[in-house]
């Protein structure tokens, strides 16, 4: 209980620090307008996905433990991060500023994640047949 209650007041601390540093920036109504639409997203967009893809395994009769489950979060995580620069409207006038091929590196991030997931429960299965 006494934990709970520091990582609480701590919780308090952190939020009231970045309150006041939030007022601190030149346009803090921008940044309030991003951080309300990064909630809209996740409980308008993100939860009913993670929600549907978890209603559809289960009805499936898939039970997703372990490794298969932390792909998929490390996958959305990566995709959430990913999303502004994937969505950009065009090409920036300034060069400099995306000057990455988003979409091919978070690509070969998911390809990346499922590769190590697969060899990961594939060496797993032949060390439980062995032993």
């Amino acid at each position: 209980m006494t934990y709970r209650r520091a990582l609480g007041g701590l919780g308090l601390a952190l939020m009231a620090l970045g309150g006041v540093l939030l007022l601190g920036q030149p346009e803090p109504w921008r940044i309030a307008q991003w951080l309300a639409g990064a909630v809209v997203l996740h409980d308008g967009l993100i939860a009913p996905l993670v929600l549907a893809v978890a209603a559809l395994t289960a009805a499936a009769g898939l039970r997703p433990t372990g490794a298969p489950r932390a792909a998929l979060i490390v996958a959305g995580s990566l995709t959430a991060i990913a999303l502004p620069p994937l969505l950009r409207p065009g090409a920036p006038s300034n060069p400099t500023v995306l000057p990455l091929d988003y979409a091919r590196n978070w690509l070969l991030a998911m390809a990346a994640i499922a590769l190590v997931t697969g060899a990961y429960l594939g060496i797993r299965a032949l060390l439980r047949r062995r032993a």
